[in-house]
């Protein structure tokens, strides 16, 4: 559904200079009325009134006056010449005419593209100081208030070109919170499969694995105690089940870990850095302790967090060399990612001094925090970036 607040007023605007042609092009119908009763007049009037019509007409959205580009099409340049001509001529024999310049100032501002417009509202305007002068002779009303109608249109034509830039602008933002809105939604979603994805994979470790090693185990002692006794072969059946088991939980367990991951996290850094330094073409070095003890939740955080700081780089920090470090420190284990990129400035909350993608970084931030862990981001401007990462090693 689009979020166009300010449509209602582009709505009144339109409506406004519909009504304003309208009621002026009565008044010269009126006027005509009143004074000659000119046919050719009145014929001119109608037929100004149809070729207006006819704009409106166009304007549908199947045979739209203006491209998508944002220039005029053929049609709408040959509507808007032909009410021109049409307006001028009847100007001709009836000088109330000129007055019909004030909305035909909004249609050539608004529809013809860059200088036309104003080319436009200049010419049609000595056109109507000529007019008045040729049925009047000329004075000074006559020339200033077409100038003054054409200044005020101007001004009036930049405020409302301006609106409508600032609500293009605002609905290109609001579309890219909802957009981001759902990726961190899926992010969500993905994070809570995959932490329940792990937490069964520890449970089932750590009971039916584990069970099911102790019973071969204890099984495989009571072979090598009594290997003649009578029920020796009932004996070495259960402790190939247990064993055939015991791997089939295994393989479970695979499955349910993240698969980047079945070989540690070091490992996974290693591969997600050659994969996206090829891409990128950026020279990565990873420096991995194996000495890592973090449950499989918060080493699909890890990951995940560096993904993240990897694809921040790549978008904004016009990097040539990233370094990825994981090591244990203390009673905690830290991941720092650093680049030596545009960087930006972490105090700036918006994170648009750079274009820094700061819905990233809050994801970022909202992992760790559910991990009670700390994130750090050092940053400034050309001085690149790093993203420094702690977690405890008892992080649930």
């Amino acid at each position: 559904m689009p979020h166009r607040t300010l449509g209602p007023v582009f709505a009144g605007l339109r409506a406004g200079l519909h009504t304003l042609f309208g009621a002026l092009l009565a008044l010269v119908v009126v006027r005509v009325l009143l004074t000659d009763g000119s046919v050719l007049a009145l014929m001119l009037a109608g037929l100004l009134g149809v070729v207006y019509l006819a704009g409106l007409w166009l304007a549908r959205p199947r045979l739209a006056v203006v491209e998508p580009t944002g220039g005029i099409s053929r049609a709408g340049g040959a509507w808007i010449a032909a009410l021109t001509l049409v307006w001028a001529a009847l100007m001709w024999f009836v000088p109330e005419a000129a007055y019909l310049v004030f909305p035909l100032f909004f249609l050539y501002l608004h529809l013809l593209p860059g200088a036309a417009g104003p080319v436009a509202v200049v010419a049609t305007t000595a056109l109507t100081i000529v007019a008045f002068a040729v049925h009047g002779g000329l004075t000074v009303g006559g020339v200033v208030g077409p100038v003054v109608g054409a200044g005020v249109a101007l001004l009036i034509g930049l405020g409302y070109a301006a609106l409508e830039r600032r609500a293009a602008e605002r609905e290109a933002l609001l579309a890219e919170l909802l957009a981001t809105r759902d990726r961190l939604a899926a992010a969500e979603r993905e994070q809570g499969v995959l932490a329940e994805r792990a937490r069964l994979a520890r449970e089932i470790h750590d009971t039916v694995a584990q069970g099911l090693s102790s019973i071969q185990m204890l099984l495989h002692a009571a072979e090598r105690a009594d290997a003649t006794g009578p029920g020796i072969d009932h004996v070495r059946l259960a402790r190939h089940t247990a064993a055939e088991g015991l791997a089939e939980t295994r393989r479970f367990i695979r499955e349910l870990a993240p698969p980047s991951l079945d070989s540690g996290l070091g490992p996974a850094l290693a591969r997600l850095a050659d994969g996206w330094g090829a891409r990128e073409g950026v020279a990565v070095t990873v420096t991995a302790s194996h000495d890592v003890a973090l449950p499989m939740d918060a080493q699909t955080a890890l990951l995940r967090i560096a993904q993240g700081a990897l694809a921040n780089t790549a978008q904004h920090a016009r990097a040539r060399r990233v370094g990825i470090r994981l090591e244990p420190t203390g009673d905690a284990v830290q991941l720092e990612i650093g680049d030596d990129g545009a960087g930006f400035d972490p105090g700036d909350a918006a994170g648009t001094a750079s274009g820094t993608d700061s819905f990233g970084l809050r994801a970022m931030r909202e992992r760790v925090d559910q991990l009670g862990g700390r994130l750090e981001v050092a940053s400034a401007p050309g001085a690149g970036t790093t993203i420094v990462v702690t977690l405890p090693e008892g992080a649930p």
